[in-house]
């Protein structure tokens, strides 16, 4: 098993990576990083500056052009060499993740793989990253097109700001930083402030594999200094940002006053639709993985168990008994099911939204309290939320914690209403074994995705990803990602006589 790139003093110490060197942040401060799992501290970070933010720009900003000239083969070959580092180092790598965000470790080696599959993807598309032909014979106008050659390529976009999040906080940066440099663009990362070493390491492994000083920059610090002068700065033409939709949209409004690109993938009420027909078993499995794997922390979660009236006993009561099944634990055990939330604030979070519910119409079935047995960890117990009305708080806002809310329908009608009923539309999944139903809802429901018969939580790293509405804009998914990552440009070629 390989080590991490960096030394076990540098993982606990986490620097900047500016221009290819590593620093500390010009202000000297630094803050502590906490194991959710026990809510001690294990290492420290840098924190940067705005004028650090300034330094990685323009030390992308100074390889932009080299690098978007590298031929292909030799970006492929990073990205593959970035893979392979990377699968070497997974157990160590996943048991970072597993202490800095609290995933089970079981989870983290499965966060680990995905996201060398996504480096690999990257490399092998860009094989693929090509424009078209056009018949300029077509087109009457302008005159002179029977002699004339016609395509497009597609150029890098320049410096991309890749801001990353907690929850998966190496695979999600893998969606953005390999179809980065695959599309021949310099990255400046900004990770989540609760989840910076994870991110250091992935810099580092890039950095271990060979990549040109300049090419990937790493820069820690508040969204609030750090994240807008980042977004703020001149060179910078695409941000690629995961997190919530209030962050989202302000990253979106700072962007558009300079003309800049973002890709954002922000937050989601996703609804699983349970129809009477449904089989039982298998959707009450599917409930709960889509509702408390990573502690519900996971913006594609099912964070609205929409169940028809008909089989709404039954299903609630199958579901709290699997709910109070799940081993809750810290993440580096082997056994552990449901690990902790990643902060204090989160379990705050958590007991006012169930407080509003119960407060209403809500039964808790299971759960509605902190694992006090598991403190000073932040823990909270897999609850069950029956006859959640559809104006309670926790119907209308991300919970992004171990809860699965049932709000009871008493039809396919009222379940598309309900799952339309917020801002937000980032996935959506129906159970049912009538395909006829199912397809009207995926043709109604307003999503990015819709799963027929699946929880709301899957993903395919090549396939595109991403939400409408309050949920994002552009999407991921590595060959999608790198064309929002390249400008297209149309190239005419006149090959008939020239001269008077």
């Amino acid at each position: 098993m390989a080590a991490l790139a960096g030394t076990r003093d540098d993982a606990a110490m986490g620097r900047l990576f500016i221009g290819g060197a590593w620093r500390d942040g010009a202000g000297g401060a630094s803050v502590e990083v906490r194991d959710p799992s026990t809510g001690t501290a294990f290492g420290r970070v840098a924190v940067a500056t705005a004028d650090d933010a300034a330094a990685a720009v323009e030390a992308a900003d100074g390889v932009a052009e080299r690098w978007g000239r590298t031929p292909g083969h030799d970006r492929a070959k990073l990205l593959r060499g970035i893979a392979d580092r990377l699968e070497a180092a997974g157990e160590p790598m996943a048991a970072l993740i597993a202490q800095e965000v609290g995933k089970p470790i079981v989870d983290a080696r499965v966060e680990v793989g995905r996201a060398v599959s996504v480096f690999r993807l990257a490399a092998d598309e860009i094989r693929h990253l090509t424009g078209e032909t056009f018949p300029a014979d077509a087109y009457a106008y302008p005159p002179g097109n029977e002699r004339r050659l016609l395509y497009s390529t597609r150029d890098p976009i320049g410096v991309v700001v890749a801001i990353g999040p907690f929850n998966f906080p190496l695979n999600l940066l893998a969606h953005k930083v390999a179809p980065a440099l695959a599309a021949g663009d310099p990255v400046v990362v900004k990770p989540a402030s609760a989840a910076p070493l994870t991110a250091i390491e992935l810099v580092r492994t890039v950095e271990a594999a060979g990549a040109p000083p300049g090419v990937i920059n790493l820069v820690a610090g508040p969204g609030g200094s750090v994240g807008d002068a980042l977004v703020d700065h001149p060179a910078t033409r695409l941000v690629t940002f995961t997190g919530s939709t209030a962050v989202g949209t302000a990253i979106a409004a700072r962007a558009g006053r300079q003309a800049k690109r973002v890709i954002l993938e922000m937050g989601g009420l996703d609804p699983m639709v349970v129809l009477e027909d449904a089989p039982l078993e298998s959707t009450v499995a599917a409930a709960a993985r889509g509702a408390f794997a990573f502690a519900g922390q996971v913006c594609t979660a099912s964070k609205r168990i929409v169940v028809a009236e008909a089989i709404a006993d039954r299903f609630a009561e199958r579901l709290a008994a699997t709910a109070r099944g799940l081993r809750l634990g810290p993440a580096s055990a082997e056994t552990t099911q449901v690990g902790p939330v990643i902060a204090p604030e989160s379990l705050e979070r958590l007991d006012r939204l169930i407080a509003d519910a119960t407060g209403r119409s809500a039964k808790v079935l299971a759960g509605g309290d902190r694992a006090a047995e598991l403190a000073p960890g932040w823990f909270y117990r897999p609850t069950v939320l029956d006859a959640v009305p559809a104006d309670a708080a926790i119907a209308l806002e991300e919970p992004f914690g171990p809860v699965a809310p049932i709000l009871r329908v008493e039809g396919i009608e009222e379940a598309i209403a309900v799952a339309n009923g917020t801002s937000y539309g980032l996935q959506a999944s129906i159970f049912t074994r009538d395909m006829g139903r199912a397809f009207e809802f995926a043709r109604r429901v307003r999503a990015g995705g819709v799963h027929i018969n699946d929880p709301t939580t899957l993903r395919w790293d090549a396939l595109p990803f991403g939400g409408v509405r309050s949920s994002g804009l552009g999407r991921e998914g590595v060959a999608y990602a790198m064309r929002e990552m390249t400008e297209l440009k149309l190239v005419s070629v006149n090959y008939g006589p020239t001269g008077p």
